[in-house]
């Protein structure tokens, strides 16, 4: 018989221990650990630390949302300064007593490997995660994520901006401040104030679908602004690897297979201001350039010289990005 159906208290203690054991697996960051204590109780829960200016509150539902404790409320220390609690009064249940033990252990271990300590932030190595879940999630609340912001090293008032790099890493820097691709694939999103970087964020995202290896399978942008490629983002948005791809796009890839240099050729006629430019960045004669344009005119069954047709080609460059990039 299940240890559930013989004492329903201790597979629910089971099940909380599981949970947080998935979460610690997954490197789980500190907003995903309270709405974990919060969603396992059935009621509101929150963490706060003094030291880092961090506050995070989660809903029994598991939105973000402001809030702070109560002295009378269910809680737990997690470090010095830091502080997990249930909005609950009274006895403890078995359920709440192993949520805010795991919970607060998982909590001292995330901020102990990412020591999310002011001024530690924008200016040089890897961010605090689970700062940056705070102010890159939409939810959060918004005193929350100024606070959050603070902690990074992001001033208040000044205008700041989400960067996304190529396997995942999340950064958010002032404005000012120049992005070091350092070799990746990097999406930049718009600068704005701190209470608009999950907006930010959300077209960092956008962005880094639009960019490429800048290698001759994979030629394009390393670094792609959203600012600069607005329109480029609803394509983005849409279209996803899974998406069907268009003619065009099936016409690039047969072209692609034809010559290891047509890809890189296109690239530069769609990018370079004239054809001899062109030529000059693929270090060819501008006679080869000619008979690769002839080539690929055939392959891909349009005129490359007419304007149209260099738009056609830079859309089917586009999707063919967006439909090798992960969503």
């Amino acid at each position: 018989m299940r240890l559930a159906a013989l004492d329903p208290e201790a597979g629910a203690a089971l099940r909380v221990v599981s949970y947080f054991d998935e979460l610690a697996a997954g490197h789980a960051g500190l907003q995903a650990v309270v709405r974990g204590a919060a969603v396992l109780t059935g009621g509101a829960a929150g963490l706060t630390d003094d030291r880092r200016h961090l506050s995070v509150r989660v809903a029994a539902d598991g939105a973000s949302s402001p809030g702070a404790p109560d002295p009378g409320w269910l809680s737990t220390p997690v470090d010095e300064g830091a502080v997990l609690w249930l909005e609950r009064t009274g006895p403890a249940r078995m359920v709440d007593a192993v949520v805010l033990e795991r919970a607060a252990a998982l909590a001292r271990t995330v901020l102990e490997r990412t020591r999310p300590l002011p001024g530690a932030g924008a200016a040089g190595g890897r961010q605090d995660d689970a700062l940056l879940e705070v102010v890159g999630d939409p939810a959060a609340d918004v005193v929350a994520r100024r606070a959050a912001a603070h902690a990074l090293g992001l001033a208040p008032t000044a205008p700041a901006r989400a960067v996304v790099f190529a396997g995942g890493e999340l950064r958010v820097l002032p404005a000012h401040e120049a992005v070091d691709p350092g070799g990746r694939r990097v999406g930049v999103g718009p600068a704005g104030p701190v209470e608009d970087l999950p907006a930010s964020l959300a077209a960092a995202r956008r962005a880094l679908r639009l960019t490429a290896e800048d290698t001759p399978g994979d030629p394009g942008p390393r670094v792609v602004h959203a600012e600069q490629a607005q329109a480029l983002l609803l394509l983005a948005g849409t279209v996803t690897p899974a998406s069907p791809p268009v003619a065009d796009v099936v016409a690039l890839e047969r072209a692609a297979a034809a010559a290891p240099w047509m890809l890189g050729t296109l690239h530069a006629v769609v990018s370079a201001p004239t054809r001899r430019s062109a030529a000059t960045d693929l270090a060819v004669h501008h006679s080869t350039l000619a008979e690769r344009l002839a080539t690929a005119q055939r392959l891909l069954g349009w005129d490359l010289h007419e304007p149209s047709g260099q738009q056609r080609l830079h859309l089917a460059l586009v999707l063919r990005r967006l439909h090798r990039n992960p969503a």
